[in-house]
């Protein structure tokens, strides 16, 4: 008896793929599928290793820009030059941090960026600590030439206080006096007289000192003979002289050729109706120095 035939063993004769071969494909597909799968969870897995690693050095990068930021913002100078240059850096990094950085080729940017930068704030620093410590050179220098400038002021205070007093008593030594002041009513004889009815003139005689540090030359001498009421007796009320910054009256004046050595000399006044009883006082001047006094009496007869 004959076997009854199976289409699909006709099928697969007919075509040459058997059974085995057909699990064969099956387990190679299964395989490679594995094998894709594998792959793009490898791939993601270092998708997201690399994301995290850009994340965190662009979050590195930023905190390194924000440091620099405050950097430069401690950073104080009075030059105007670098004022200018530490602004222009500090808007770069302000700009840079504007940048959303989420990329290789970006971050790579940054980090040149913030390298060239880096060494431009060391040469601020190292220009800022220079001009410090040269303001500090300056300023102990500018301190040191006050208190020597404070010294010379003191020690030429000192030296004009000495000179003005070394010139004060060369100007008191340098005073003519006048020595062995004698004054004498007299009559019309040249005799001596008490009585105011008789009085023709009044002779005041003295010596002019020798004086070696006094300048020589003309000297004129001012007398004022001064009632006992304290009216000075004058001839004239155009007869003023200088002393002391004022215009005094005199009585009488006299010329003489002073030559540093003791000069005898008299003075006249003559009789101007104006003598009254009493103790009359007698001065000498000479270059706006009193030299002299006296005194004499014409008493009531």
């Amino acid at each position: 008896m004959a076997e009854p035939l199976n289409p699909n063993t006709h099928d697969q004769k007919a075509t040459g793929i058997t059974p085995s071969k057909m699990i064969a494909a099956s387990v190679v597909l299964g395989l490679l599928l594995i094998f894709l799968v594998i792959l793009f969870f490898n791939q993601r897995n270092k998708m997201i290793e690399m994301q995290t690693i850009l994340t965190e050095e662009k979050d590195s990068l930023t905190n390194e820009l924000k440091s620099m930021l405050y950097a430069y913002d401690t950073l104080k100078t009075n030059n105007d030059t670098l004022k200018a240059g530490l602004e222009k850096e500090r808007e770069r990094i302000v700009q840079l941090l504007a940048i959303n950085a989420s990329n290789a080729q970006l971050i790579r940017t940054y980090k040149k960026e913030i390298s060239t930068m880096r060494e431009i704030m060391k040469s601020y620093i190292v220009q800022i600590d220079s001009l410090n410590t040269r303001n500090k050179i300056l300023v102990a220098e500018n301190t040191e030439i006050r208190q020597q400038m404070t010294q010379v002021r003191s020690v030429n205070t000192q030296l004009s206080r000495v000179r003005e007093e070394l010139s004060d008593k060369v100007e008191i030594a340098s005073v003519i006096q006048a020595k062995d002041v004698a004054a004498v009513p007299l009559n019309k004889k040249r005799k001596e007289t008490t009585r105011i009815s008789l009085l023709d003139k009044v002779r005041v005689c003295f010596t002019l000192r020798e004086n070696p540090i006094a300048k020589a030359g003309e000297k004129e001498v001012f007398l004022r003979v001064i009632r006992p009421d304290s009216l000075v007796i004058t001839t004239s009320p155009d007869n003023l002289f200088e002393y002391k910054r004022s215009r005094i009256i005199y009585s009488a004046n006299r010329i003489v050729d002073y030559i540093n050595q003791d000069i005898e000399m008299c003075i006249f006044m003559d009789n101007t109706g104006d003598f009254i009883v009493g103790t009359y006082s007698v001065e000498l001047y000479l270059e706006n120095n009193i030299i002299g006094r006296t005194t004499f009496m014409l008493p009531k007869k």
